[in-house]
């Protein structure tokens, strides 16, 4: 209730948002391939439901595999560069510096690599969502309290244990800030990869209504790729209160 609370005002300016475009459509007669009103775009959901859905369907597995590959290595990543000081200067400009090339200009060549099936979702959606999970997860590690490390060295912790009882807990709310951004940018992941080259989900669905003017359709897949962004953020706010508790 508190969350739906907090989303209120969003929610109703949404959907003030939605009227205004609706009687602004009618109004000033725009034809629906340049602009489709919103009950254009629902009455498209409705009549093909399956289509999304089957569309939506590989894109969320896209997304869900990336997403648990890309927090996987990140996770070890930033712990393993923490760990190791040796580590951490040989590994860490290289993280850094990977994010000066734009990952979209590396997708057509991960289509090449790759081809056309899931595997190259996968690393385009890894790639967008790596570096900030690592960089959060790794600020995180290295933020606990000096006072808290010198007394577990004190009482005779060792360096596993400090890491599992304090580095990682403490880190935790820094970790989840990079999973909300990766879950959002894992979604823009998913399409550019489908863009690029791909013979199904949402962004190929996009890609092929474009040149067909069907706009309502292109809507329809936008605001389900939305959905499903805004529940796996929704998801992750679950999860860190869960863990945070």
């Amino acid at each position: 209730m508190k969350l739906l609370k907090n989303w209120l005002p969003a929610i109703l300016l949404f959907f003030f948002f939605l009227l205004v475009w609706e009687f602004s459509v009618i109004i000033f007669d725009v034809p629906n391939w340049l602009l489709p009103a919103p009950s254009v775009i629902l009455f498209d959901f409705h009549n093909h439901t399956s289509l999304i859905i089957e569309h939506s369907q590989k894109t969320i597995l896209e997304i869900i595999s990336g997403l648990f590959i890309s927090l996987f290595l990140a996770f070890s990543l930033s712990v393993a560069i923490s760990w190791s000081s040796i580590l951490n200067k040989a590994i860490f400009p290289f993280v850094i510096t990977s994010q000066i090339i734009p990952i979209f200009t590396l997708a057509p060549l991960i289509i090449v690599w790759f081809g056309t099936g899931i595997a190259s979702k996968i690393i385009v959606i890894v790639l967008f969502t790596f570096f900030p999970v690592v960089i959060t997860t790794f600020n995180g590690l290295k933020s606990s309290d000096k006072v808290l490390v010198d007394m577990f060295k004190t009482l005779g912790a060792n360096k596993l244990q400090i890491y599992t009882k304090l580095y990682i807990p403490n880190a935790l709310p820094q970790i989840f800030s990079g999973i909300k951004v990766a879950s959002v940018l894992s979604v823009i992941g998913a399409v550019i990869g489908e863009w690029i080259g791909s013979s199904g989900g949402l962004g190929w669905l996009i890609k092929l209504s474009g040149p067909q003017f069907k706009t309502e359709r292109i809507f329809a897949a936008i605001v389900t790729l939305s959905v499903i962004a805004l529940l796996l953020y929704l998801v992750t706010i679950l999860l860190e209160k869960f863990f945070l508790k």
